[in-house]
């Protein structure tokens, strides 16, 4: 089994503001890293701009991180031990805060490419009932059955 990821993040202002510039422009070499780290299976992405942020029609401010990893210690490893860490801690300069969940993991099959639906289906599940098999996070994880 693989680990599929979503996060999803309010814009303080439309991706081309200069409110946004810095991180727009970080873009393009986080996803490198995340690209080319240790267990890393698949992101989605509009095209090979790595500057370009994923289309969809959940609102224009909405930002969308999806992808797939090998483990839960690979994706930990991207998130909380690679320069990706600089650019969480300063998310609140880029992103409005929320009360509820904002990213949500779930296990898939080897070689299983979810779709968006199912990720944001994931989100609201993990909203409405909490954590359990089906959706989870790092801090209630579940390993795969």
């Amino acid at each position: 089994m693989h680990l599929a990821q979503l996060n999803v993040a309010h814009l303080r202002a439309p991706a081309h503001s200069p409110e946004i510039a810095e991180f727009i422009a970080a873009l393009g070499p986080i996803n490198a890293i995340s690209d080319a780290a240790s267990g890393f299976v698949w992101r989605l992405k509009e095209s090979n701009d790595p500057t370009e942020t994923v289309k969809h029609p959940y609102g224009d401010l909405l930002l969308i991180n999806f992808s797939v990893w090998e483990t839960r210690e690979s994706l930990w490893n991207f998130v909380y031990r690679s320069p990706h860490l600089e650019y969480l801690r300063r998310r609140r300069e880029w992103f409005t805060r929320v009360a509820e969940p904002y990213s949500v993991m779930w296990w898939v099959p080897e070689g299983h490419i979810p779709s968006l639906e199912d990720g944001m289906s994931r989100l609201d599940l993990l909203r409405a009932k909490g954590p359990g098999p089906e959706a989870f996070t790092f801090k209630d994880f579940h390993e795969p059955s």
